[in-house]
This record gives structure tokens, C-alpha cells and sequence, in this order.
């Protein structure tokens, strides 16, 4: 039997959605009046028994509805188990599937927990490891405007190579490679990382990066988190998920309790030069000290000059990469001081908490298309 938990929303939602959450660390949600209902984790959708359990919790949430569902919410992606259940339901109901970018979904989980059904201005910064653009892209450092259903990417982390594609994601010594690669320096990888991981597999993939094969690009705040890691000989291979991100906030933390923060140049969100000048930086705690300040500011500085582009007064912090206490410390005091209010989902800044947003974004959609659809009927009247 499955069980749900209830979720207080502070306004009724404008529709009645579920949604059937990401792909990694699942959980399924119905919004239905003042409640979301929340399915139980699931873990990650390349298991099985996950797939099978979020089968099992979309029954339990369907049944749970008060009345019609008006549609079925999903991740863009569209090979994700996820997707294919929600196409399955959405079927089944006769209601529509309606797809949703990864990190528009993580800043709408912000509106539905404060509420927001208007068009009212929501700059974004939305940090994790990765999810589908809508461009067909890996993004992840991404700088959203939000207003009521609608988004837009004003600006990004910039693209880094993996090669080897997911094995650079466990890998993030193979970061560091492509660091040098992109740097002009992509001679150096074998000297530099061949002691660290033998000359066989630093030569293949310098091969990769200078071939451009299997290297695709990513926008992903993670990834740069490794390859900074990777550059200080902190992390080659993780064990666990964010292992080479948690030794580098630590490292930064230690260093800047004993330190006065060094001195660094004026804020950019371009982290090419910053990182690949860590490989000349004899301390690895100050190289992982300059590397959270550096993008903490360069990001603050984007995002405050969206704010006022934007008439927005609000910024959300959603993404996994807000699990770093330090970059969360460090970029909320600057755009507090700036006069903006930073929010934080409080159903979680990761992937569990993400399938609130995706319902609430479809249930916006559906608000904003209704009054259309009336007019229209009007006229044929």
C-alpha cells in the first residue's frame, strides 16, 4: 500500500495536476485545492523497482484526486520512465501531457509554495547537474526570468566538454583535461594527469577532446564543481554522488575560517580562466576558496542585473547545488544586500522536491490558457 503526505499549499492551485516528478531521486505529486499530495521516494528511475513503485504511487495519487484531473505533468526528456507513465496516464484520462523544462520546473516549486499565480517577475538561479534544455542540451548553471507560465534563459555557465560523456560526470579528473583542453593547454594533460590516472587513459582522452568525440557540452554548475576538483587533485574518481563538490566546499570553508578571502577580479560568469588558473595554485584550499567566491560573485551580479531588467524584487536558489552551504551563504548575502528577497524551496533545492513545480507550472499553463479558450467559444457562439 502506498502511502501519501500531505502538503499545505497557501492558495488553492489553479488546477487539479499531477505530476510525475524527475528522474533521479523520484517522488510523484497531485495538486488538488489548498494540498499537494506527495507519493514517497522513489530513488533514482534507472531501477526497476523505482519505475515500478512510481506506477504503483501515480495509481494511489490519481485515486486520492477529489475530482477530474485536468492534466498530467512531466519532464521534457522524453526517454525518461517518468515521461512514458505520464503519457500512459494522460491517455488513459483523456487530459494533456504537458512537458516541462527541468529548472523552470525547480523555480516553480517556489511559486506554488508562495503562492504565486500572477505574472509577478522571478529571477531564478537554477545550479545542479544536469537536465534537458530546450535547446536538446545538458544544462545546468542556468539564470531564468519566470512570470506565471512563461520563462526565458537570460544567461549561463558556459559549455564544458565530457568526454567520455557520463563516465566525466564520475570521473573528475577528466574535467580537469578538458579544462587544459579548452584552455589551449590540452598538451599538458598527459604530463599533468598521466601520474594520477596512468598515460594510457590520460592519452585517450586527450585523443577524445582534440577528435571531438563523445565530448557533448554542458552548462552544468556540477560539472564545474568537479573540474575545479579535479584541477586541485582533489577528487579523480567519486564514489558518491557529489563527493568531488563536498571535498571542495570543505576545503573552501577550512580555508576561509583560518584566512581572509584573496583577492579576485571582477565578478565574470566566465569560469574558463578562473579554473584553469587553479592548476598554478600550490594551495588547494585556496584555490577551492577562490573558486566559491569568484562564482558566487559572478552569479550575484547576473542575477541582480536581471532583477532590474526585469522589475522582479525576488530570486529563487532551487538546484542541488544549493546543498553547498557556502556558495548558498555566500550568494543570498550579496543579493540580500542588492534588496532582493532570495527564496529557497522548502519541499528541497533538489530533485525530490521537483515534481511540485512541474505540477504547478502545468496548472499556470492551464490557468492562462482558459480564459482564451473562452473567448474563442464566445465567438462561435
Amino acid at each position: 500500500m502506498t502511502t501519501l503526505r500531505a502538503q499545505s499549499l497557501p492558495v488553492p492551485a489553479p488546477a487539479r495536476v499531477l505530476a510525475c516528478g524527475a528522474y533521479l531521486k523520484n517522488t510523484a505529486c497531485l495538486i488538488d485545492g489548498g494540498t499537494a499530495w506527495w507519493s514517497p521516494l522513489h530513488d533514482d528511475l534507472s531501477a526497476p523497482a523505482a519505475c515500478t513503485a512510481l506506477r504503483a504511487s501515480l495509481r494511489a495519487l490519481v485515486a486520492r484526486a477529489t475530482g477530474p484531473i485536468e492534466a498530467i505533468a512531466h519532464d521534457l526528456h522524453p526517454d525518461f520512465d517518468s515521461t512514458r507513465q505520464a503519457l500512459q496516464w494522460a491517455h488513459e484520462l483523456g487530459v494533456p501531457a504537458v512537458a516541462l523544462q527541468h529548472h523552470h520546473a525547480h523555480a516553480a516549486v517556489v511559486q506554488a509554495e508562495q503562492g504565486w499565480t500572477g505574472d509577478a517577475p522571478l529571477v531564478a538561479l537554477a545550479l545542479d547537474g544536469v537536465g534537458l534544455g530546450s535547446d536538446g542540451t545538458a544544462w545546468g548553471g542556468e539564470l531564468l526570468v519566470v512570470r506565471g507560465p512563461a520563462w526565458r534563459r537570460v544567461v549561463h555557465l558556459p559549455l564544458l566538454a565530457l568526454p567520455g560523456g557520463d563516465a566525466a560526470a564520475r570521473e573528475p579528473w577528466r574535467l580537469a583535461a578538458a579544462v587544459l583542453h579548452a584552455g589551449g593547454r590540452g598538451g599538458e594533460i598527459e604530463a599533468r594527469l598521466a601520474p594520477r590516472v596512468g598515460a594510457a587513459r590520460a592519452r585517450g582522452v586527450r585523443q577524445m577532446l582534440v577528435r571531438d568525440l563523445n565530448c557533448p557540452r554542458t552548462s552544468s554548475c556540477g560539472r564545474w564543481f568537479d573540474a575545479a576538483a579535479g584541477v586541485l587533485g582533489l577528487s579523480d574518481r567519486q564514489a558518491h554522488e557529489a563527493e568531488a563538490a563536498i571535498a571542495l566546499e570543505r576545503a573552501a570553508t577550512e580555508w576561509l575560517a583560518a584566512h581572509d578571502p584573496p583577492p579576485l577580479l571582477p565578478p565574470s560568469l566566465d569560469l574558463l580562466p578562473l579554473v584553469d588558473a587553479l592548476w598554478d595554485e600550490a594551495d588547494a584550499g585556496r584555490g577551492a576558496a577562490r573558486f566559491h567566491l569568484a562564482l558566487s560573485q559572478g552569479l550575484a551580479a547576473a542575477a541582480v542585473q536581471a532583477a532590474r531588467d526585469a522589475g522582479a524584487a525576488d530570486v529563487a536558489l532551487v538546484g542541488g547545488c544549493f546543498y553547498n552551504r557556502l556558495l548558498d551563504r555566500l550568494l543570498a548575502g550579496t543579493l540580500e544586500a542588492a534588496g532582493l528577497a532570495v527564496h529557497r524551496p522548502a519541499a528541497g533545492c533538489g530533485d525530490a522536491g521537483l515534481a511540485l513545480g512541474q505540477a504547478w507550472a502545468a496548472a499556470l499553463q492551464l490557468l492562462q490558457q482558459a480564459p482564451a479558450a473562452a473567448l474563442a467559444l464566445e465567438a462561435q457562439a
